[in-house]
């Protein structure tokens, strides 16, 4: 398609550059923004800006937080005993959706890839043992989706944790194999919870 603005042109390159947002979605908010007011264009450029600046990873788990620790590692009505480990930040939104988790999280950050270049080093994964040392939990919730990615995942947390004097557990299989976590619906999330399972290789 022919844009007659290299500067319009150049807001959708950046807008089509986020996941799912293909060039004819990016033209029409590109020019949606054109209609816009110099005032809202402001909020708007402002929004990114703080979104870059000031969204902080938590020091302790590695959720993202307005603060050096965010509000669930800071709320001592948590359950510090249990640590629930998942993929990222969508997770930790699904899972709090439910309303069946009262216990702490460890994001990672991605999964173990190989494919496509992403190893345990690119990964939140060296604190895990040093938490487990330093807060002493009495499970660990490996709660990765069910797929090649997030298995091969588990199987490197276990063998990292599995010395540890604690119960290493992982979500039932309600989840379906091959979906991602943060597309289950709240009902079938929290049930996996639920009847969470200790980790087994042969599972």
């Amino acid at each position: 398609m022919q844009i007659p603005s290299v500067h319009l042109e150049h807001a959708v390159d950046q807008l089509s550059s986020l996941p799912g947002v293909g060039r004819r979605t990016a033209l029409r908010l590109a020019l949606d923004l054109l209609k816009r007011s110099d005032i809202e264009i402001e909020d708007f450029i402002s929004a990114l800006n703080g979104l870059k600046d000031k969204v902080l990873r938590c020091t302790t788990c590695g959720n993202i937080s307005d603060t050096p620790i965010c509000g669930i590692c800071n709320n001592p009505k948590r359950d510090a005993s249990i640590i629930c480990v998942v993929e990222d930040i969508r997770d930790v939104m699904a899972i709090e959706s439910t309303s069946t988790y009262n216990g702490r999280y460890h994001v990672l950050g991605g999964l173990i890839s190989p494919m496509d270049g992403i190893g345990p080093q690119d990964l939140n994964i060296t604190t895990l043992p040093t938490r487990i040392e330093k807060d002493q939990p009495k499970e660990i919730i490996l709660a990765l989706s069910p797929t090649m990615e997030g298995d091969t995942t588990n199987f490197y947390l276990y063998k990292k944790i599995k010395d540890y004097d604690l119960l290493v557990t992982r979500i039932s299989r309600g989840i379906a194999v091959g979906s991602e976590l943060q597309y289950a619906d709240e009902l079938t999330l929290g049930r996996s919870l639920q009847q969470r399972q200790v980790f087994d290789f042969a599972q």
